[in-house]
């Protein structure tokens, strides 16, 4: 089952193919939207320990866009997941299939997962995989400049949720964005700020909401340069990527 569901993952990463539309719930734009708000698969996910054997050939799937390693990819396309808290992943999770989310190319294999226990038994095997060193940075010829803009917006914003070196706050859902894709973050931001994200938190779209475009650029270099000491893979040439311990 799980390689046929690989193929379909291979294939889709290229071209789309038909499937049930996602839901869709109120979000962000709606009176009643409470962004954490407790019960259901969500709810029900964090309470499981995941197991990450069985989360391995659940995340297989996944590998063929967010790649075996977890890596995603440098142009924005696919998050680097590798090493996100649990907590994340599974909200994440959850509310694509819940429709509080919108990602019609995720939404489908988000919806190949089975039930609560599957979505904490991947959750569990994706955290548990080390942090790629090599990953998609802001590469501009004013790089030092946008890093050093950024990296002062993110000291009086940014650190207080997110963290000194990226590493975010699993209690409190906030994820690590250490090692993630300059693109897919400046993407995301754009998305909370212009009001496109509907699952995003209501506090962080106050905080980014008057940023200009250049600013984003700035925050997100800041935060792609970001590492992790203790969760980043070793640099071995050759070798796959290791787990953390």
């Amino acid at each position: 089952m799980k390689a046929s569901l690989l193929l379909i993952g291979l294939l889709s990463a290229g071209i789309a193919f038909a499937a049930p539309p996602a839901p869709k719930s109120e979000g962000i734009e709606g009176k009643d939207y409470k962004w954490n708000a407790q019960g259901g698969e969500k709810s029900e996910a964090l309470t499981k320990k995941g197991d990450k054997v069985a989360g391995a050939e659940g995340y297989e799937v996944c590998g063929a866009c967010h790649l075996p390693s977890g890596a995603g990819r440098p142009d924005g396309t696919f998050p680097q997941l590798a090493g996100q808290h649990t907590t994340v992943l599974i909200k994440q999770m959850a509310d694509i299939r819940a429709g509080l989310r919108d990602n019609p190319t995720m939404y489908p294999f988000a919806a190949t997962l089975t039930d609560a226990q599957e979505l904490a038994d991947v959750a569990a095997y994706i955290e548990s995989l080390c942090i790629p060193i090599e990953h998609g940075k802001y590469e501009g010829a004013d790089a030092a400049v946008q890093i050093a803009k950024g990296k002062e917006l993110y000291e009086k914003q940014c650190l207080e949720c997110h963290g000194k070196t990226g590493e975010g706050n699993k209690e409190k859902f906030y994820p690590v964005i250490a090692g993630q894709h300059y693109k897919y973050l400046l993407r995301q931001m754009t998305e909370i700020r212009d009001g496109h994200r509907r699952n995003a938190n209501p506090d962080m779209v106050k905080v980014i909401k008057p940023y200009t475009n250049d600013q984003l650029v700035a925050i997100s270099a800041y935060q792609s340069s970001l590492v992790m000491p203790g969760a980043m893979c070793k640099p071995k040439a050759g070798a796959a990527p290791a787990k953390k311990k």
